[in-house]
C-alpha cells in the first residue's frame, strides 16, 4: 500500500475525504486522456495552422493543447509554455486579444511571434481556437555565449529559393545573405515553417532594404478559402524598430481600425549591421470592410501602420489620446509636435513656468481643443483639399474661441490660452510640411521665422535681436530639434545631444531652441568668409531605455535617417516647388541648405545623407553634407584647430610670447581624442617644444600636472583615445587623474576614482559624487595657465553667474589669453567681464571659423569636380584649402588686435569680433543682391578673376576645372562674388567710392 494511502487511513476522516478527492482526480484524468485523443482528431481536422507552425515538433506543447482544450470553456487561457526565454498561450479567438496580451508583455523584447487561429469554434464554444507564441531576447552571458546554429541544410535553401522563384523574386547572393540572416536569428522558423512562408519574409527584408528602411505591401494569402472570406496578407517590414512595445503598437493599430488577425509570423532579424522587425498579418475587417487596393480602409491602415515610425507608444499622449479612442495614432503625433513646438519655444525664457509636464497637461486636459487644431492643420495642409476657403473660417472661429477661454481659474487660463496662441501662430506660420507624406519616420515643419514675432518679447528676449532667415521644426518618435539658418544658402553643423534620462531631456528641451538659435547666429557671423551664411541643426534624443552602446548606436541611427529623410520631404524640389505632390508648399522656391557634422554624428551616417541627397535628387546633391569620404575629414585633417592654433599664436605674439619658442602654461577643455581638441593638442605638439600642458577635461577624466603633462605619454593618445587612456604613472608629483567613467558603489554611496601621483608612486582613492564634482567642474576655472583654449564641452559653460571663479586670488584671470575653440563656451556677459578684467578673449565666431570654411570649399568640390577626379587630386586641394584657412585666420586675428590696439582698447576684442563679422555680411548682403539682380555682370573678365581668386589653387590653376564655373548654380556664383569682394573690402583695403564721381553721375540720371 502506498505510504500516503496508509497515512490517510491513520488520519481517519480527513484521510477518508482525501481518498475520496483521489478517486475523483483519477477519474477526471482518465476522462482527460480521453477527451485529449478526441481533441488531437479535432486539431488534427480544424486547426492544420498549428502542424504547420514552429510548434508542431514540440510534442509537449500539442499535448498540453488536447488535454487543455476543454479547460477553454471556462478559463481565459491556457499556458502551454511559460519560459525566460519562450511563452505559448492557447485562448478563445475574441477581438482585441493578440492585443491585451502584448500589452501584458510590453517590458520583454520579442523576437520572434506566431499566432494562428482555428478554422471552426472550439467545441462547446462559439469562438475559434487561438494561439499565440513568443520568444524574447536574455542578456547574453560572458561565461556561456549563445551558441552558433549549424549550417543551413542545403535542402532547405534549395527549397526557400524555389518559393522566391515562385514569387517572381528571382534568386542570386543577394537573397541568399537575407536567407542566412534569418538562419542565425530566426533558426527554428526557417527549419519548420513552410518554404513559401519563409520566402515571403526574406523577399519582404529585402523590399525593406530596397525602400530606405521602412515598406508594406499587401497580397492575396495562398489559401482560396480564406481569399473568398475577404482576407488579405499585410506585409510590414521597418529598419531599426523600437526593441519594446512595438509589435503591441503594430496591434494596436489594427484593433483599433476592427481588422482582426487570422494568422501571422514577426520575425526580428539582424541584416545589414542593424535589427529589422519584419510581421506577415493574414487579416480581415471584422464587419466586412473591403481591403482592396485603393480601399479607404487599406489607406487608413498605411497611414496608421506608418505613422509608428513616428509616434512613440511610451509617451503620455499615445496613453491618455490613442488607447482610448480619443484621437488616432496619426493626429496624436500632430499633438506630440504642437507640444514639443510650444513647449521649447515658451520655456527657454520662462523655464519655470512653461514646464513640459504643464504643456502636455494643456492639451491633453483639452482634446476637443487639440482635436480643433488638427482639423484646422488639415484645413491647411491636406493636399486632398485643394479649396483653402474652410481654413480661413476655422481659423476665426478658433481664434474668437481661444481669446475667449475661460474656465474659471484665471492663472491657468492664462497659461494655456498662451499655448493655445502659440499652437495657432505655428499653424498660421508653417510653409510647408511632410505630414500627409505617407511613408514618413518624422514630422517637419518649415515656418516662416516671422512667427517670432507673433509671439512677441515675452518670448523672443533672450535670443539675439537678429531674425534668422528660417526655421524648421523637427518632431520624432524619440527626439525633437530645429534647424535654424540666417541666410538663403546656409550651411552649420548637425549636432545632437543625447539625453540619458528623462531630467536630462527636459533640461535641454527647455533650452534647445535657444542655443540653437545662438548657434545659428554665431556661425552667421563665422561665415562671413564664405558664400553661405550660418545656420545651425539641433536635435535632443530621448536614450533613457538605451542602455547599451549598441542600442545607443541604433537609436541615434533612426534618428537622424529620420529626420533627414523628414528634411528632404519638404526641400527637395521641382522648378522651386516641393516635389512630393502629398506637400502643400507656401513657399515655391529651392533652398540650398549646407548641413556638417557636429557632435554625435558618425562617419555612416555623412556618408549616408549624403547619397540619399542624390538619391531623392535634392539641389546640392552630395553637396549636401561636409566631411564625406569625397570630402575633407575635419579630424584627419585639424582644419578648425588650424585657425584656432593661428589665433592662439596671433594673440600670445602681443603677450610677447613666441608659441614656436617660449615656455608657456595650456589648459584645454574638449578631449585628446576629440576633432578641436586631439588636433590643437597634436599641432602644439609638433610645433611648441615649451608649451607646458598643465590640464585636460573631457567627459572621461582630468587631467591635471603642474609641471606640464608629459608630452610623449599625451602624444600615445591623441587623435586615439581619451583622456581616461593617459599614462598616470607619467605624471608628476601633485599631478593627479579623476575619473567620470570609473566607478563603484560602497552601499548607498556612488564613488569615483582618483589617482594622485606622490613622491612615491600613483595613490588610489575613491571620492564621493559631491567630492567629484566639486574638484571636477572647477578645474577649468582655478588651474592657472597663459593660454586657454575651450575646445570641448556644453555651450555656456562660463556664464554670468560663475564667471568670477576664472579669477584668480589676485583678481587676475586665471589665463591670460582665452582662444574659444568650442562654440558659446562663454556666454556674451561672460566674455565682457573676463575682458574687463584683463583678459584677451577671442570669441568662437573668429577663432574656430576655419571648420566651416573647409567645409565650403568640400562642397565647391562636390559642384566643381566628379568624385574621382576630387580623390585622385585630394591631397593637393586640401593642401590648398589649409593654405586659405591659415590666411583667412591670419588676417581676422591681425586685424582684431590692430584694432584693438589703434582704439586704445575702447572696444573689447569681442566687440571687434562682431563688427567684423557684422561689416563684412552687411557688405557680402548688399553685393549678394546687386549680383542676383544683375546675372550677367559675373562674366566680365574682371568678376571671373574676383571668383577665381576666391577659389583653390588646383581648380584657379587648371583650364578644365576653372572653365565649370559657368555651370555652378546662379546664386552660388553671386554668393562668391559677394563673399570674396566682403572680406577684402573689411580685410585688405576699405571699400570707398569717390563721393564727388558717384554724385555727378547720380545728377546726370536724376537731371538730365
Amino acid at each position: 500500500m502506498p505510504v500516503v494511502r496508509r497515512m490517510r487511513r491513520e488520519e481517519g476522516g480527513a484521510g477518508r475525504a482525501n481518498d475520496a478527492l483521489d478517486r475523483e482526480v483519477l477519474a477526471s484524468i482518465g476522462a482527460l486522456s480521453a477527451e485529449a485523443a478526441t481533441n488531437l482528431e479535432w486539431l488534427h481536422a480544424n486547426f492544420p495552422a498549428l502542424f504547420e507552425s514552429t510548434l508542431r515538433e514540440d510534442r509537449d506543447v500539442v499535448a498540453g493543447l488536447a488535454s487543455g482544450l476543454e479547460r477553454l470553456r471556462q478559463d481565459r487561457q491556457v499556458t502551454l509554455v511559460d519560459r525566460d526565454a519562450e511563452l505559448v498561450l492557447a485562448r478563445l479567438d475574441v477581438p482585441g486579444s493578440i492585443y491585451e496580451t502584448l500589452r501584458r508583455l510590453r517590458d520583454r523584447e520579442i523576437t520572434f511571434a506566431e499566432m494562428f487561429h482555428s478554422d471552426a469554434p472550439v467545441p462547446g464554444t462559439a469562438q475559434r481556437l487561438e494561439v499565440q507564441r513568443y520568444d524574447f531576447a536574455l542578456e547574453a552571458s560572458a561565461e556561456a555565449p549563445a551558441p552558433s546554429a549549424p549550417p543551413l541544410p542545403a535542402e532547405t535553401r534549395r527549397a526557400v529559393h524555389a518559393a522566391l522563384r515562385a514569387r517572381g523574386a528571382g534568386a542570386g547572393p543577394e537573397l541568399d545573405t537575407l536567407l542566412d540572416c534569418f538562419w542565425v536569428d530566426a533558426e527554428r522558423f526557417v527549419r519548420l515553417a513552410p518554404p513559401h512562408r519563409v520566402a515571403r519574409l526574406v523577399w519582404l527584408l529585402r523590399e525593406g532594404q530596397r525602400n530606405a528602411g521602412i515598406f508594406l505591401h499587401v497580397e492575396e494569402p495562398d489559401d482560396a478559402t480564406a481569399r473568398a472570406r475577404g482576407e488579405k496578407i499585410v506585409l510590414f517590414a521597418v529598419e531599426n524598430p523600437p526593441q519594446k512595445e512595438f509589435l503591441a503598437q503594430l496591434m494596436e493599430v489594427l484593433n483599433a481600425l476592427d481588422v482582426g488577425v487570422r494568422r501571422s509570423a514577426v520575425a526580428q532579424v539582424r541584416a545589414g549591421g542593424r535589427p529589422w522587425c519584419l510581421g506577415t498579418f493574414q487579416v480581415s475587417h471584422r464587419k466586412g470592410e473591403s481591403l482592396a487596393a485603393g480601399s479607404p480602409l487599406l489607406g487608413r491602415l498605411r497611414s496608421q501602420l506608418f505613422n509608428t515610425q513616428v509616434l512613440a507608444s511610451d509617451t503620455a499622449t499615445y496613453r491618455e489620446m490613442v488607447l482610448p479612442g480619443v484621437m488616432t495614432g496619426v493626429e496624436a503625433s500632430l499633438v506630440v509636435a504642437f507640444v514639443g513646438f510650444c513647449h521649447t519655444n515658451c520655456a527657454h525664457n520662462q523655464p519655470q513656468r512653461y514646464t513640459h509636464e504643464d504643456v502636455i497637461r494643456a492639451f491633453h486636459s483639452h482634446p476637443d481643443v487639440a482635436l480643433r487644431l488638427i482639423r484646422l492643420f488639415e484645413a491647411r495642409f491636406d493636399p486632398d483639399r485643394p479649396d483653402r476657403k474652410e481654413y480661413q473660417r476655422l481659423l476665426g472661429e478658433l481664434e474668437r474661441e481661444v481669446e475667449a477661454y475661460n474656465t474659471g481659474h484665471r492663472m491657468l487660463d492664462d497659461f494655456r490660452r498662451s499655448l493655445f496662441r502659440t499652437a495657432l501662430v505655428f499653424i498660421r506660420r508653417t510653409l510647408k510640411t511632410n505630414f500627409f507624406v505617407e511613408k514618413k519616420q518624422a514630422l517637419v515643419f518649415r515656418l516662416d521665422p516671422a512667427y517670432l514675432d507673433d509671439l512677441g518679447p515675452d518670448f523672443t528676449a533672450d535670443l539675439p535681436p537678429e531674425r534668422p532667415f528660417r526655421v524648421t521644426f523637427f518632431s520624432g518618435r524619440n527626439a525633437l530639434g530645429y534647424h535654424v539658418g540666417f541666410s538663403d544658402i546656409a550651411r552649420g553643423g548637425w549636432r545632437t545631444i543625447i539625453a540619458e534620462s528623462r531630467d536630462d531631456y527636459v533640461t535641454v528641451a527647455n533650452t534647445v531652441f535657444r542655443e540653437n538659435y545662438v548657434l545659428a547666429h554665431t556661425q552667421h557671423l563665422k561665415n562671413k568668409d564664405i558664400y553661405e551664411g550660418g545656420s545651425k541643426m539641433v536635435v535632443v534624443v530621448r536614450a533613457q531605455d538605451a542602455r547599451s552602446k549598441d542600442r545607443l548606436d541604433l537609436r541615434l541611427h533612426k534618428v537622424q535617417y529620420g529626420f533627414i529623410s523628414a528634411f528632404f520631404d519638404v526641400f527637395v524640389t521641382e522648378r522651386g516647388v516641393a516635389r512630393d505632390p502629398r506637400v502643400v508648399d507656401y513657399y515655391r522656391e529651392d533652398e540650398p541648405i549646407e548641413l556638417g557634422p557636429d557632435e554625435n554624428m558618425h562617419d555612416e551616417m555623412i556618408e549616408t545623407v549624403a547619397a540619399l541627397s542624390v538619391a531623392r535628387g535634392y539641389v546640392l546633391g552630395a553637396g549636401v553634407m561636409s566631411s564625406k569620404r569625397v570630402g575633407i575629414n575635419h579630424k584627419q585633417y585639424g582644419v578648425t584647430s588650424t585657425g584656432v592654433v593661428a589665433f592662439a599664436e596671433a594673440a600670445m605674439r602681443e603677450q610677447g610670447v613666441d608659441m614656436r619658442k617660449d615656455r608657456f602654461d595650456l589648459k584645454l577643455t574638449g578631449g585628446p581624442n576629440g576633432d578641436v581638441a586631439g588636433n590643437a593638442l597634436r599641432i602644439l605638439l609638433e610645433r611648441c617644444p615649451g608649451v607646458r600642458v598643465r590640464l585636460v577635461v573631457d567627459g572621461t577624466a582630468a587631467l591635471l600636472d603642474p609641471a606640464g603633462l608629459d608630452h610623449k605619454a599625451l602624444s600615445r593618445i591623441v587623435l586615439r583615445a581619451d583622456a581616461e587612456a593617459f599614462d598616470v604613472a607619467r605624471l608628476s608629483p601633485g599631478g593627479f587623474a579623476l575619473y567620470r567613467n570609473v566607478r563603484r558603489k560602497d552601499g548607498l554611496r556612488e564613488l569615483f576614482r582618483r589617482v594622485e601621483m606622490t613622491v612615491k608612486g600613483p595613490r588610489e582613492e575613491w571620492v564621493t559624487v559631491d567630492e567629484f564634482h566639486r574638484e571636477y567642474d572647477g578645474l577649468l576655472f582655478t588651474v592657472p595657465a597663459d593660454l586657454f583654449i575651450p575646445a570641448g564641452g556644453r555651450p555656456e559653460t562660463i556664464d554670468a553667474g560663475n564667471w568670477r571663479r576664472f579669477l584668480g586670488e589676485d583678481g587676475k584671470p586665471t589665463a591670460r589669453v582665452i582662444v574659444e575653440g568650442a562654440n558659446s563656451f562663454i556666454t556674451p556677459e561672460a566674455r565682457s567681464r573676463l575682458q574687463e578684467a584683463g583678459a584677451v578673449v577671442l570669441r568662437d565666431a573668429s577663432a574656430n571659423k576655419c571648420g566651416v570654411i573647409s567645409s565650403s570649399y568640400e562642397i565647391i568640390a562636390n559642384l566643381l569636380l566628379t568624385d574621382h577626379e576630387f580623390l585622385a587630386h585630394k591631397e593637393a586641394y586640401v593642401r590648398d584649402v589649409l593654405a586659405i584657412l591659415v590666411r583667412r585666420a591670419t588676417d581676422e586675428a591681425n586685424l582684431i588686435l590692430a584694432r584693438h590696439r589703434d582704439e586704445g582698447g575702447r572696444r573689447s576684442y569681442t566687440q571687434i569680433s562682431d563688427a567684423i563679422s557684422l561689416e563684412i555680411n552687411a557688405h557680402k548682403a548688399q553685393l549678394f543682391r546687386f549680383f542676383e539682380a544683375n546675372p550677367t555682370e559675373w562674366k566680365k573678365p574682371i568678376y571671373r578673376r574676383v571668383l577665381l581668386a576666391h577659389l583653390p589653387a588646383l581648380v584657379r590653376q587648371s583650364a578644365r576645372f576653372r572653365t565649370r564655373v559657368k555651370e555652378l548654380p546662379s546664386k552660388y556664383r553671386s554668393a562668391i562674388l559677394a563673399a570674396e569682394l566682403a572680406t577684402a573690402m573689411v580685410y585688405r583695403a576699405p571699400f570707398q567710392p569717390d563721393l564727388a564721381e558717384a554724385l555727378e553721375e547720380y545728377a546726370v540720371k536724376g537731371y538730365a
